[in-house]
């Protein structure tokens, strides 16, 4: 016969297993999030696929709310092409209709801008009807109409000033980056490309480093734009004063394009291929 301290000791076993099955799955599928930075860009749409439909599977809840945006915020670096990025977009619109996450002093969590970023500039859908969204979606409108405000003048790894303003009339693609950034170092090659072979139709590169260094550590970055014979102006915001101007308060690399009469005509919020550099610039009016 059982006892009734085993019975209740068998019973609590058995209550607490679809827990702890339940977090160790949220645990593997964070644990494969986070290595997504070591797997090849060509395998990765698979991946995030599969991470998808396993995160769209979970009970609804905070935990699944967080694996979506986790995922989000690393499908877009790249191009894992748009129904990739559709699928992503649906896993996290999902997790937020079920489980909403509550205002920050009226103001909009991290998911909910994340996916307004995803509809607005990675051109996904979204059928969230949330009014949590909908401001944040507003709040990117708002910031772009901030940055199109902007005038600045920075300095370059020579002490030259560089003044935004001066290049009315070029195409200027302006793009935040930071030596510690792997993925920002990975595209440069290409907007190294890019800027030599557009330069003549009038295109200007301006790659700002927020990194708050002293200048007597200027050299530092030097060091690691030389050896890569890297050929726009790169330029110093000390204090990411300038890179707080644009909004750029998550992530990086970013990158924004502004066309001759100094309208924002695109934004990147991660790293691009050069396939992907070459459609922004060609909304100012520059073909390869």
């Amino acid at each position: 016969m059982i006892s009734i301290r085993h019975a209740l000791l068998l019973s609590s076993i058995l209550l607490a297993a679809p827990v702890l099955h339940a977090k160790n799955q949220v645990d593997a599928i964070q644990s494969q999030i986070d290595a997504l930075h070591d797997v090849a860009l060509a395998q990765r749409p698979a991946i995030l696929v599969k991470l998808a439909s396993d995160i769209h599977a979970l009970p609804a809840g905070k935990p699944k709310v967080t694996l979506a945006d986790n995922l989000s915020t690393k499908a877009t670096e790249g191009d894992p092409g748009m129904e990739t990025l559709q699928t992503v977009a649906d896993t996290l619109s999902q997790a937020l209709s079920e489980s909403p996450v509550p205002a920050k002093k009226d103001w909009p969590p991290a998911p909910y801008f994340d996916l307004a970023r995803l509809v607005r500039y990675e051109h996904v859908n979204a059928t969230l009807s949330d009014p949590l969204f909908a401001k944040a979606a507003d709040a990117l409108v708002k910031n772009e109409a901030d940055i199109e405000k902007i005038d600045f003048t920075l300095k370059d790894l020579h002490g030259k000033k560089v003044t935004f303003s001066s290049f009315r009339g070029k195409v200027v693609l302006v793009n935040f980056w930071a030596t510690w950034c792997q993925p920002c170092r990975a595209e440069m090659g290409d907007l190294d490309a890019i800027y030599t072979h557009l330069e003549p139709q009038g295109l200007v590169v301006l790659s700002i480093d927020p990194e708050d260094v002293p200048s007597s550590d200027v050299f530092r970055i030097a060091n690691v734009v030389e050896p890569m014979r890297y050929h726009p102006p790169v330029l110093l915001d000390p204090g990411s004063k300038v890179a707080s101007q644009f909004h750029v308060d998550g992530g990086i690399p970013k990158t924004f394009v502004f066309n001759r009469e100094g309208k924002l005509v695109a934004v990147a919020i991660d790293m691009r291929t050069q396939r992907q550099f070459l459609n922004m610039i060609a909304l100012a009016g520059i073909q390869p």
